[in-house]
């Protein structure tokens, strides 16, 4: 049984997120046709049909939008059927200095005993089986759940935390500007946890980028589809842009116009692939382009609205975001990535917009654009993805 959490406030919409869960759950589990997935208003069941208990716990504790979950076994409406079930799940588990309660819901108001009668008589029973336990009504160690319906009986006793948030897909289609670095995996988590579909559009350079770079952001998406599911990943070739640039801008502005150019060609792709929204993993005051002036002057190319998720985050919480999702130590990694090809050694801090704007005039920008939108590679990418073989192991 899942529990819906933050999809309960959702009013005349939760259907259609639940709808939307439901459709989450059933690709995270697809390898498993037997399994039957029924979103309900309150709760969702999915029903196992002899699929593998351990392996379904494992996949949805990744799934957003679900706020818990517990495996519940149904039985016959009878106390010695409830207690064989009870008696089979304690007898797997560690019960030395442990606690219980005997939890009764009778939803169904004919059924001969009451819940203070079946509390009572499953927990002495329970004790007589398992001395070692003892009882305690708050907080105990282990809560045996019983809920008696119309036509079986529920028993559970373990409830598992999920990953909360939104169910990817339901806030709509976003393109995140994906580095190679820390920051921009952390803001595509944080993105995929309040609901939103993203794409990845990564800037290669070869050949001042090596493959090991653009590999090193592909394992970075095949890690963060473990949230979101399948993700197109889009590679957009830059060198021509970046050497054209290098050509006929002044130094010092190098980055403020590689950015400007980044943020055209992204929202050039999301008008081509109806998104809504631009993301990426900007931190305030982190570097040369993230500072409040460079974005104003980065952000005139485009009306359209750019999502930084972790816009006021502390590094050091980026970082333990970072290692608790598992993409850390892969961002570390040192492979160049096309923010660093041409990085002048002073680059502006607070760049003046005009002479910006005069730079870009020695530029043909549209021409460059267009070509670099024409030329990109767009591919899918989930947790089974096996990239080329020629290209060694990053860790």
């Amino acid at each position: 049984m899942v529990r819906y959490g933050e999809l309960s406030t959702k009013g005349k919409n939760k259907k259609s997120f639940t709808q939307r869960l439901a459709q989450n759950v059933r690709h995270i589990l697809q390898d498993f046709e037997q399994i039957k997935v029924n979103p309900d208003y309150d709760f969702m069941y999915i029903t196992l049909n002899g699929a593998p208990e351990e392996v379904v716990l494992e996949r949805l504790k990744h799934v957003f939008g679900i706020q818990s979950y517990s495996p519940i076994y149904t039985v016959e409406k009878s106390l010695e059927a409830m207690f064989q079930q009870i008696y089979a799940l304690l007898s797997n588990m560690d019960l030395s200095d442990k606690t219980f309660k005997i939890s009764t819901k009778r939803a169904d108001h004919e059924f001969d005993m009451d819940t203070n009668t079946l509390n009572r008589e499953l927990g002495a029973m329970v004790l007589d089986a398992f001395p070692q336990l003892t009882v305690k009504v708050k907080q105990p160690d282990i809560n045996i759940k019983v809920e008696v319906r119309k036509h079986a009986v529920y028993i559970s006793t373990q409830t598992y935390i999920g990953a909360g948030g939104l169910p990817v897909g339901t806030g709509g289609r976003g393109m995140m500007m994906l580095s190679g670095g820390i920051d921009s995996p952390v803001a595509s988590y944080l993105a995929l946890k309040r609901g939103l579909e993203l794409e990845m559009v990564h800037f290669y350079s070869p050949p001042y980028t090596s493959p090991q770079s653009l590999r090193k952001t592909q394992e970075l998406t095949k890690k963060l589809a473990l949230y979101g599911g399948a993700i197109q990943f889009i590679e957009v070739p830059f060198t021509e842009i970046q050497e054209t640039i290098k050509e006929k801008c002044p130094e010092a502005y190098l980055m403020t116009i590689t950015r400007r150019f980044m943020l055209r060609v992204a929202d050039a792709i999301r008008q081509k692939r109806d998104g809504l929204v631009i993301l990426n993993g900007e931190s305030m005051g982190q570097v040369a382009s993230q500072t409040l002036h460079s974005m104003v002057v980065i952000n005139e190319v485009t009306n359209t609205p750019i999502l930084r998720p972790v816009v006021a985050m502390d590094k050091l919480d980026i970082i333990a975001l970072a290692e608790k999702i598992d993409t850390f130590e892969l961002s570390i990694q040192p492979f160049e990535d096309c923010c660093t090809v041409f990085a002048p050694p002073s680059p502006k801090t607070k760049p003046n917009l005009e002479k910006v704007r005069v730079y870009e005039e020695r530029l043909d920008v549209d021409a460059l654009v267009k070509r670099a939108v024409d030329g990109i590679k767009v591919y899918p990418i989930d947790v089974q993805t096996r990239f080329d073989e020629d290209v060694e192991d990053l860790l």
